[in-house]
């Protein structure tokens, strides 16, 4: 984190490059698969234990363990040297936007839609998009940033904050919300859900620098597994997709309906975060990083939340489904924004 002149970041992958690509041919695979074979679709919802779906549990920490070895706590003491990029993003995600969304999703749900929607729907939407805002992103947020060539130390900084903050936050955030809306919360779920995506692939990523020892013995050990983090992620797209296959061939308009307020929510964080960026005068390498971070969705915990706590084939889990489905054209259309704007901002 230093205001030396910008370097060129590496090549992005095949992965990275046709991110769109494979996220949707995921999508039309899980439709397919949703419909085509249902057998084995409830044979994946079928395998739970204490309400965590086994499965998705696998390849959700097939994708957050490789983000989690990256992490580096030792690098947060770097941040007085620009902290009013971390500030933004850390009162963007925990003191605006999960109450934003909670506030577009009951305004949608219960008058804007209220005619188009039964009450129980209404509901469950609007604990998926709760969901959804109080889960800031993780491992994307390491893509976003690099198609930005953003500052990587200043974003894995952020990340490594976000995520001691989201160990503490987010249980008591969504319990709160969701009691805002007059749905039960089981506590002992959503805490070991939270325990389970988030706490103990972040210690298993401590546990493993720390027995890697060196930066160059951790990157190269982070390429090795960094294909596993690709097949979890394509993997997890098309089971959920399948999951809701036949729902989302049935009831398009459900699908268009919970996908307005995310898109407003999505466009207007990314609007505050990086206007308050820009007249803070925070140089655009962080600038970028900053404002995608508090656009993007952990949507892994959000969408393990809620098949926990409302169940594989519940509205919540769809409106997290949708919030996936939502979220990489409009991420990599504010990608092309910030770098076109670019410009603008203070170089130094």
């Amino acid at each position: 984190m230093t205001d030396t002149a910008e370097t060129s970041p590496p090549a992005l992958g095949i992965f990275e490059r046709w991110l769109s690509v494979w996220i949707l041919l995921a999508i039309l695979g899980g439709i397919v698969m949703g419909n085509v074979t249902p057998g084995l679709i409830e044979a994946i919802a079928g395998a739970e234990v204490a309400s965590i779906n086994l499965v998705v549990a696998v390849l959700i920490w097939a994708m957050v363990y490789p983000m989690m070895v990256g992490v580096d706590f030792a690098s947060v003491a770097g941040i007085a040297r620009q902290p009013r990029g971390l500030l933004i993003t850390l009162a963007v995600n925990w003191l605006i936007k999960p109450f934003t969304m909670a506030m577009l999703a009951v305004l949608f749900f219960d008058t804007v839609f209220a005619p188009l929607i039964a009450p129980e729907d209404a509901a469950q939407y609007t604990a998926g998009l709760i969901l959804l805002g109080a889960a800031p992103c993780t491992a994307m947020v390491f893509v976003w940033s690099q198609l930005t060539r953003g500052d990587a130390t200043y974003t894995l900084v952020q990340v490594s904050v976000n995520d001691l903050i989201m160990v503490v936050a987010f249980a008591p955030i969504v319990a709160f919300l969701l009691g805002v809306t007059d749905i039960t919360v089981p506590w002992e779920t959503l805490i070991l859900a939270t325990v389970l995506y988030v706490v103990l692939p972040l210690i298993a990523g401590a546990i493993t620098r720390r027995k890697l020892g060196s930066a160059d013995r951790i990157a190269a050990f982070t390429a090795r597994i960094k294909p596993w983090s690709v097949i979890g992620l394509i993997a997890t797209v098309v089971i959920l997709f399948g999951l809701q296959g036949s729902v989302i061939v049935d009831r398009p308009l459900s699908i268009a309906l919970i996908a307005t307020p995310i898109l407003v929510q999505s466009y207007g964080i990314f609007a505050i975060a990086y206007a308050a960026a820009y007249i803070l005068k925070v140089p655009h390498r962080i600038a970028a990083p900053c404002a995608l971070i508090g656009t993007s969705n952990f949507f892994e915990l959000a969408v393990a939340v809620a098949i926990s706590l409302f169940g594989l084939n519940s509205g919540a889990a769809l409106a997290t489904v949708v919030g996936v489905l939502v979220e990489v054209p409009v991420m990599l259309s504010l990608v092309a924004f910030a770098n076109r704007t670019k410009k603008r901002f203070n170089p130094g």
